[in-house]
């Protein structure tokens, strides 16, 4: 099922469009389901559930040994030191592919990833978009990426060069606050309405419209 109806669509596109009508400035929204598939991160978790493991069997050696030698059947086995190894090698094996097949359900992937490396992946890839979709399209250079990571939670407000020079981060860090307020509601497109709204005040200020204006950057809200 979508995210968002027509009928959100056409609310953001609109929201967009108005604020536009006041400023010289180009609002862009885009909303993500993930900013990152986080196979790094799963890998390493993996890894540290491995090297656990074999740290636990080096420092209690007789419960896993003597596991192993239940389901062979063996009575007082003697391990070779090659045994041992293989063995010790072979529970490392298991519990990183069990690791990694956990890591693999998004549900628990998102629940694991610190939240600082969701915020920093968030960050990079509204960078990203911004780079591709918005950066010097405009004949002032005065684009505006709204971008949220539904996954992560998270939502990032990145500003062209020219806005950026007279636009301290804290007046977005407001238009977040209220963006975000609606989305905690349930309220998804009505989050991104306030949060355009927000933006296309600040831009007024600084860039009102001009007589000539044209519109250089797409209105409608982009789902990746």
């Amino acid at each position: 099922m979508a995210l968002f109806t027509e009928h959100d669509h056409a609310r953001i596109s609109d929201a967009v469009t108005a604020a536009e009508g006041q400023t010289s400035g180009e609002i862009v929204t885009v909303v993500a389901d993930r900013s990152d598939g986080y196979t790094d991160v799963s890998i390493a978790f993996a890894a540290i559930a491995a090297i656990t493991v074999l740290t636990l069997a080096a420092l209690f050696p007789d419960p896993p040994l003597e596991a192993y030698a239940g389901l062979h059947g063996s009575w007082n086995a003697a391990w070779a030191p090659g045994e041992v190894f293989a063995m010790a090698a072979g529970l490392a094996v298991v519990v990183f592919l069990l690791t990694l097949a956990l890591m693999a359900i998004p549900a628990i992937r998102f629940r694991l990833i610190p939240g600082r490396i969701r915020s920093l992946r968030v960050e990079d890839r509204a960078i990203d978009l911004f780079k591709v979709g918005a950066e010097r399209r405009t004949h002032g250079r005065t684009g505006v990426l709204i971008y949220l990571s539904m996954r992560e939670h998270r939502a990032e407000i990145v500003a062209d060069e020219a806005i950026a020079s007279k636009v301290p981060p804290e007046v977005w860090g407001e238009a977040m606050v209220d963006m975000l307020g609606e989305i905690r509601r349930g309220d998804v497109a009505g989050g991104l309405v306030v949060g355009i709204v927000d933006v296309g005040k600040v831009l007024a200020r600084h860039f009102p419209r001009d007589a000539d204006d044209v519109n250089e950057l797409p209105d409608r809200l982009i789902e990746l």
